[in-house]
């Protein structure tokens, strides 16, 4: 079975995996034993982009600074955190058999996640990604959404163009990456964003989640050969 159509490059957090409260509770943690206090709403604004640039925004809305040594402490915390809640972290419904029906119609897709690897592995497990699973973290490139590289990266790992790519992500920095990338993109809910902010990032559609795409692939130009 073969079926033609744009090449999809996943998100991770909140796209294919429901860890972006987990996420969100470990960047408290972490800001808490700097003696930085700030809403979990605040954090979850800015799950997505790289973890630089997300302490560079929370601690301007504070008005706080904070050395190298902090930043790279910030870091470490957070990733010990998360990894603590990992056991917690599942599949997202639809998640696991939209991959697999990818695999199996041979729709070339890749994984792309602002997540470094030791803290992306045990969710990347979940999925079942293997060796013959594009993966693309935040250690492989230079700079991490809401800059393009990720995204750029995925797709010349695929041996595609990045134009005929869609970006899947359930964030406005996931989408915002991929208007600079140059790739069209497709949003879902289950990261926490509304449809119509997604929309205004640029989401050409909106899934519930993994599920609902998966229901819908035809929408999105997937089609069996």
């Amino acid at each position: 079975m073969s079926a033609s159509g744009p090449a999809l490059l996943f998100d991770l957090d909140g796209t294919l995996v429901d860890s972006v409260y987990q996420h969100v509770l470990a960047w408290r943690e972490a800001l808490e034993a700097l003696d930085i206090e700030l809403a979990v709403w605040r954090i979850h604004r800015r799950i997505g982009m790289s973890g630089g640039l997300l302490v560079h925004a929370l601690l301007h809305e504070t008005g706080r600074s904070v050395t190298a040594e902090e930043a790279a402490e910030l870091q470490r915390v957070h990733t010990a955190a998360y990894l603590r809640q990992a056991g917690q972290v599942r599949p997202l419904p639809g998640a696991c058999e939209l991959l697999r029906h990818l695999r199996r119609i041979g729709v070339p897709f890749a994984i792309a996640t602002s997540g470094r690897l030791d803290s992306a592995g045990p969710a990347l497990a979940l999925l079942g990604a293997d060796a013959a699973t594009p993966i693309i973290t935040r250690d492989r490139v230079q700079h991490a959404k809401p800059d393009p590289d990720l995204f750029l990266a995925a797709a010349e790992q695929l041996g595609v163009a990045i134009t005929s790519c869609w970006v899947v992500g359930d964030s406005v920095w996931d989408l915002l990456a991929a208007q600079r990338a140059r790739a069209l993109g497709i949003g879902v809910l289950s990261g926490g964003y509304g449809r119509d902010e997604l929309v205004q990032a640029g989401a050409y559609r909106v899934y519930d989640d993994p599920a609902d795409l998966l229901h819908h692939l035809d929408e999105v130009g997937v089609r069996l050969a």
